[in-house]
């Protein structure tokens, strides 16, 4: 259950004794080679994602009565919509991160004081769909 934070340490465990357990680490390389394919792909997809969607979901994200998992749900119907006109070609579950991450980005270039929440429903969102498939990403 060991998860990478925010800051890019990972959490541990502590034993009886108070002395931190964590697990083996992930080969730096494969990680930088993953991020640059990402990164790769992130900036394809930076073209596809429409504006109006963009500041449909800073509206979203500007209305504090809506709660934080209903934030999380449009979030993901946005991602799920774009993720339909992905290449077929292409594996659905890193389109549907990389399309996360940019979605992310371009919504806090409209609206930089959403950074709190829009990371905070990111970072949900992507636990929430895609747990597995980044520990089976950086654990190949």
């Amino acid at each position: 259950d060991m998860e990478l934070q925010t800051d890019g340490n990972r959490s541990g465990h502590l034993l009886q004794n108070g002395e931190p357990v964590f697990e083996p680490q992930v080969d730096e390389e494969v990680v930088r080679l993953i991020a640059a394919q990402l990164a790769e792909i992130g900036d394809r997809f930076d073209k596809e994602i429409k504006t109006r969607l963009v500041n449909d979901l800073v509206q979203q994200f500007l209305n504090e009565n809506l709660p934080g998992e209903e934030i999380t749900q449009r979030m993901s119907e946005a991602v799920e919509g774009l993720v339909r006109a992905i290449p077929p070609d292409m594996e659905q579950e890193k389109a549907t991160l990389v399309l996360a991450m940019v979605l992310t980005k371009k919504i806090l270039n409209t609206m930089p004081s959403l950074l709190p929440r829009v990371f905070r429903t990111t970072v949900n969102y992507i636990n929430q769909q895609l747990h597995n498939y980044i520990v089976r990403m950086v654990s190949a």
